[in-house]
């Protein structure tokens, strides 16, 4: 019996911490881009020391090491997108500004972490203006939670007319596109604005609740997807799907807010 012989997948690098508990960062970017079909390579912005229940403390990567990891990586691999995720430190969101400035990648989806879901800081106070001035314009698309959108926009969102509002604020301040995830919403909804037109993505509360990551997922699957050809609107819907039916088959772990099962269709 003849193999057949798998042709080569597009390339996703993830930017971004480590948790231990593999439900968000880099381990969960990791685990979504080959569940949607790519092949993930990554660079680690911070250590963290944190469980489901939440996080200890943040030790970030010194910002030369970060860059080194990067480019070291793209000598070799060149990415057909890119996930930055959480950068921790001010000098972190320069340092990649610069790399970046000097040297383009294509499909840049940033997932602004600024807090973890138990609340604890992961970006400093004096890196948010930074990320809002230096690495946000860089940006194909954000995918800001709305406590996210908040703190970016600085307009209150609890609904979805203040979802618009604020994604057109985000924009003005330079990223091409943005996703306004609104899973805290009642009805779970999305807004994807890409300067000129809406997208409401809306979608029936499922369970179980487990649901530690699910940012890093949403954002590390719609990259995936942009790399795999799809159009901003179709990626923003398969990811959405995905993280769906991540959520739906999950199963607990740990004593916290249990991760998504980040390879539902097996």
């Amino acid at each position: 019996m003849s193999q057949s012989i798998e042709t080569t997948r597009p390339v996703v690098l993830t930017i971004a911490g480590f948790d231990p508990s593999c439900g968000a960062g880099i381990a969960a970017d990791l685990k979504t881009i080959s569940a949607c079909g790519a092949y993930g390579i990554a660079a680690i912005t911070a250590l963290t020391i944190q469980n489901t229940v939440g996080v200890n403390r943040v030790i970030p990567i010194e910002p030369l090491v970060l860059i080194q990891q990067i480019e070291y990586l793209i000598e070799d691999i060149r990415p057909a997108a890119v996930k930055i995720g959480m950068l921790a430190t001010k000098e972190n969101v320069e340092g990649l500004r610069k790399f970046l400035l000097s040297n383009p990648l294509s499909r840049i989806v940033i997932d602004p972490v600024i807090r973890s879901s138990s609340g604890s800081a992961l970006l400093t106070d004096e890196a948010i203006d930074v990320f809002k001035t230096a690495i946000l314009p860089l940006a194909d698309c954000l995918t800001p939670n709305i406590s996210e959108a908040e703190i970016l926009s600085g307009l209150k969102v609890r609904n979805v007319d203040e979802m618009k509002k604020a994604a057109e604020r985000i924009v003005a301040l330079g990223s091409k596109a943005v996703v306004i995830t609104g899973g805290h919403l009642i009805e779970p909804t999305d807004v994807l604005f890409d300067g000129a037109t809406y997208e409401i993505f809306a979608a029936e509360r499922v369970g179980p609740s487990h649901t530690h990551g699910t940012g890093c997922t949403f954002s590390s699957a719609l990259a995936t997807f942009l790399a795999l050809g799809c159009s901003l609107k179709t990626a923003t819907a398969n990811a959405k799907n995905y993280v769906t039916r991540a959520i739906q088959r999950s199963y607990p772990i740990g004593r916290g807010r249990s991760p998504l099962n980040h390879f539902p269709d097996y």
